[in-house]
């Protein structure tokens, strides 16, 4: 048992510590994963959206400091009694989120590995069961120095998970895992390879049958009662095929795309804030005398957002913003960099530089 204790200690230390450094390395990311799971749809708390950040970032630290808290030995009993906490409610979000299919990807892992709900839940099954035998054999997790030096060690690991989520948060990811990663290029990685997998569909008819809405597939049409009266037909999907890394990527402005034009553009600048409402007004501030000296330098300047003529004329208006705004999907927006205002520069629709508007005097504009 002592060796087994052992083994599930350093297992479960390593994979929190990993786990928790991956999406501490984008909380705001986490945060917008966990905007799902607060949303109507899922376990409809949305009062607790607006916190979603602030709950993103104490969770992923939280999470590191246990993993090291396990690996040390630090207080044993509180470590094994937190860790059991928090993977009960992981494995119940996970189950929910795989058996009613209502969030498609946990954030386990940031977007560094994608896994589906049933994987996600069946790797806290796992770690569940190793959390367990940790608990149940707390009294084996011993100290493995001085209390002095344990002590020191957790606090330089709070210390350092409190500085880098700061820093990130305040300029970008340290490794951008998503599909919009500088060195991209837009129209490759909308591509989709010749005889690539398609996605297959089947037909299904809803019928009112003794008052309840009941499905048919149309291999089952002679199933339906004679007095069934119809009600709906709907196209559902039945296997997935291959989809792009980047899928939902468009800029449109007055209902023409203008998407292609810019991709072929060899200086084009995108300033991105996928809800103005929320953008920086510190940042948005800045992008006035940045849009000039750009225009200046040759480049394109183009805002990319998801919100409203309404809101994007009063920010226009309110601080003077030079340049016109395209509207793109809110997600798109947010996966192609964690800022509100965001600075990319793009070259013939390849991604040569990203920038948080606190960073905005670092872009260089050859």
């Amino acid at each position: 048992m002592k060796i087994l204790t052992h083994i599930c200690r350093v297992l479960v230390g390593v994979l929190f510590i990993i786990s928790g450094l991956i999406k501490l390395n984008d909380p705001m990311g986490f945060s917008f994963k966990l905007e799902e799971y607060f949303g109507a749809g899922v376990l409809n708390i949305e009062f607790l959206i607006p916190f979603a950040l602030a709950i993103a970032v104490f969770v992923v630290i939280f999470e590191v400091l246990l993993g090291v808290m396990l690996l040390v030995g630090f207080k044993s009993r509180f470590t094994t009694w937190s860790l059991l906490l928090m993977i009960v409610f992981f494995t119940f979000l996970t189950f929910y989120s795989a058996y009613f299919n209502k969030v498609t990807d946990c954030g386990c892992f940031g977007d560094a590995l994608k896994l589906t709900p049933w994987q996600s839940f069946t790797k806290d099954v796992v770690l569940l069961v190793l959390i367990i035998i940790l608990f149940f054999n707390k009294n084996l997790i011993k100290p493995i120095t001085k209390p002095e030096v344990i002590n020191t060690v957790v606090l330089a690991s709070f210390v350092f998970c409190g500085w880098f989520g700061y820093y990130v948060l305040n300029h970008l990811p340290v490794k951008d895992f998503r599909a919009y990663k500088v060195g991209t290029n837009i129209q490759k990685g909308m591509e989709v390879p010749e005889g690539a997998p398609k996605s297959e569909y089947e037909m299904v008819f809803v019928y009112k049958v003794n008052g309840v809405d009941t499905e048919f597939t149309d291999k089952e049409l002679d199933k339906i009662p004679a007095d069934a009266e119809f009600v709906d037909r709907m196209d559902k999907l039945v296997k997935e095929g291959y989809v792009p890394p980047i899928h939902d990527f468009s800029l449109e402005r007055d209902g023409v795309d203008h998407t292609a034009e810019l991709l072929e553009d060899p200086k084009v600048i995108l300033i991105i804030s996928y809800n103005l409402d929320k953008a920086s007004d510190d940042g948005l501030a800045e992008l006035n005398d940045f849009a000039k000296k750009a225009g200046e330098r040759g480049y394109k300047v183009v805002g990319a957002t998801a919100s409203d003529e309404t809101v994007i004329a009063n920010k226009t208006a309110n601080f003077n913003l030079n340049f016109d705004y395209m509207f793109c999907d809110a997600t798109a927006l947010k996966t192609i960099i964690r800022a509100n205002p965001g600075i990319v520069v793009l070259n013939y629709g390849t991604i040569v530089q990203k920038a948080h508007w606190n960073d905005i005097d670092e872009v260089s504009l050859p």
